[in-house]
C-alpha cells in the first residue's frame, strides 16, 4: 500500500533524498552508502557496468568515476531525465529490469541500490535471472538493500522508514534470504556484510562459469 510520502518522493526527488541522506549517516554518510556494495570490486576504466534501477543517478555518479562504460537502466522516464542531467557521462536505457534489452553476457558488473525491495516475489526472481543472463562469465552482481535488523535499536527507524515510503514488498524482502536466492539462480556468494545494526545488507556475488 502506497503512502502520500511515497507518492511525493516520486514527484519531488528532494523528499526522498532528504530522508536517505539522514538514514545514510548510520553508515558514514551518503557517499559511503552509495558505494557499500562496490567496495573491493575490480572496476577499471574499460569495465562495462550496468547500474540497474539507477533512479536519478545517485550511485551512477560514483560508477562513472571508475568506469568509462556505464549504462543506467530504469523504467521511469522522469528518473532517467534527472539522471541524464545529474550524470551525463553515462548512457541511459528506459526499460523494465525483468526484461532488459541487452544481449547475453554483455556486462562485467551489474549493480543495484535499494531497488529489489520494490519487486514482487516472481518479479524479483525474473530480475535475478536477467542479471545472470546479461553478466559475462565470472561477472559480478553487487547490491545493497534492506535487511531485518540484528540490533533491536535499529528496528524503530527501519520500521518508520518502511511505513512512510515503502509497500508490502519491502517487508517481504527483509524476511527473505536474498543470498540463498542468488545462489539458486547460479551465483556464487562472495561477500555479504550487514550495516546499520543489520538493517542494510551489501552483497557481492559472482556468476558461476
Amino acid at each position: 500500500m502506497a503512502t502520500i510520502l511515497r507518492d511525493w518522493s516520486y514527484q519531488y526527488q528532494w523528499v526522498y533524498d532528504s530522508f536517505t541522506r539522514l538514514a545514510a549517516l548510520s553508515v558514514g554518510g551518503e557517499r559511503r552508502f552509495r558505494q557499500l556494495a562496490l567496495e573491493g570490486l575490480p572496476i577499471a576504466p574499460e569495465t562495462t557496468v550496468l547500474d540497474l534501477c539507477c533512479g536519478s543517478g545517485q550511485t551512477t555518479q560514483f560508477l562513472v568515476e571508475r568506469s568509462q562504460h556505464v549504462t543506467g537502466l530504469d523504467a521511469s522516464p522522469l528518473s532517467l531525465k534527472r539522471a541524464r542531467q545529474n550524470v551525463p557521462q553515462a548512457t541511459y536505457v528506459e526499460a523494465f529490469a525483468e526484461a532488459m534489452p541487452f544481449p547475453d553476457a554483455h556486462f562485467d558488473v551489474v549493480h543495484t541500490s535499494v531497488a529489489l525491495h520494490e519487486m514482487e516475489a516472481q518479479q524479483l526472481q525474473q530480475i535475478l535471472r536477467e542479471v545472470h543472463r546479461v553478466l559475462r562469465s565470472d561477472g559480478y552482481f553487487a547490491l545493497v538493500d534492506f535487511h531485518k535488523p540484528t540490533n533491536p535499536v535499529f528496528v524503530p527507524g527501519l520500521t518508520l522508514f518502511l511505513l512512510l515510503f515503502e509497500t508490502e514488498t519491502a517487508w517481504a524482502l527483509i524476511n527473505a534470504d536474498l543470498a540463498a536466492q542468488l545462489e539458486a539462480t547460479g551465483f556464487e556468494l562472495m561477500k555479504q556484510t550487514l550495516h546499520a545494526g543489520g538493517s542494510l545488507q551489501a552483497i557481492q556475488a559472482q556468476k558461476r562459469p
